[in-house]
C-alpha cells in the first residue's frame, strides 16, 4: 500500500494541517498517557490534555469555542479492522510517527457497505496537528517501523460516549455505536455489535 503525506496536496480531501498552534505543552502531557505495547486503547476525555495551552487553543481556533473533549488513542495497531465516521472534525496530534488509513464518506453505498480498496494511507509525522473533516471515514492509526503510537484525539464533547436510547437495526441508524459514532466494520476484526460492511481485504500497514 503506497503511504502518502498529510503534507501532500492529495490529503487535502479528508483534511488539512493546523498550522499556528504551539503543542510542544500537550506532546509532554501525552507522553505520560499509557502506551500498550500488543493493542490500542481509547480514553476520550484527559484533564492533562483539556487543561493544556494547546487543547485551549484548539477549541477556540479550531471549533470556535464549541464545547470539546480531548483524550488520546495509544498502543500498537496494523489492521485497519473498521471505518467511523462523526458529524463533526476530529482533531489528531502525532507524538511519533503513525499512518492513518481514510475514506470518503461518499463512497459508502446505499446500504452501508464500503469497499476497502478504496482506502489511503497518509503519514501523520511526529508534532503535527490535522484536522479529519467529519466526510472523512477513519479509525484507530496504523504503527510506524513496528513502534507504538501516542496520538491526542479532539472531538465536540460526548463524543463516543455511550448512547441513551435504543436505535434500530435499519438504515444508517444501524452503524451508530456512540454518541456521534457510526461505525462500519470488517468482519474479521469481529467487533461485538458493529455492521459488518466493510468490503475486501482487512488492510494491512507493514
Amino acid at each position: 500500500m503506497e503511504v502518502k503525506s498529510v503534507l501532500d496536496a492529495s490529503f487535502r480531501p479528508y483534511g488539512r494541517v493546523i498550522k499556528g498552534v504551539d503543542v510542544s505543552g500537550i506532546m509532554e502531557a501525552l507522553k505520560k498517557t499509557e502506551c500498550p505495547a500488543d493493542h490500542t486503547i481509547y480514553v476520550a476525555s484527559d484533564p492533562a490534555l483539556e487543561e493544556t495551552e494547546a487543547g485551549r487553543e484548539m477549541q477556540r481556533i479550531v471549533y470556535g469555542e464549541l464545547p470539546v473533549e480531548i483524550g488520546y488513542c495509544n498502543g500498537y495497531n496494523k489492521y485497519l479492522n473498521a471505518l467511523e465516521y462523526h458529524r463533526s472534525s476530529e482533531i489528531n496530534i502525532a507524538e511519533n510517527d503513525l499512518i492513518l488509513l481514510l475514506g470518503k464518506q461518499q463512497d459508502i453505498t446505499d446500504d452501508f457497505h464500503y469497499d476497502t480498496s478504496k482506502v489511503e494511507a497518509f503519514l501523520l509525522p511526529a508534532g503535527c496537528a490535522i484536522e479529519v473533516y467529519a466526510t472523512s471515514l477513519h479509525y484507530a492509526p496504523c504503527c510506524v517501523n513496528d513502534q507504538p503510537f501516542r496520538c491526542v484525539v479532539v472531538l465536540p464533547k460526548g463524543t463516543n460516549t455511550d448512547l441513551c436510547s435504543a436505535h434500530g437495526p435499519e438504515g444508517e441508524d444501524k452503524l451508530l455505536t456512540a454518541v456521534n459514532k457510526w461505525l462500519i466494520a470488517h468482519e474479521d476484526a469481529k467487533i461485538a455489535g458493529a455492521f459488518n460492511g466493510l468490503v475486501g481485504e482487512n488492510l494491512k500497514v507493514d
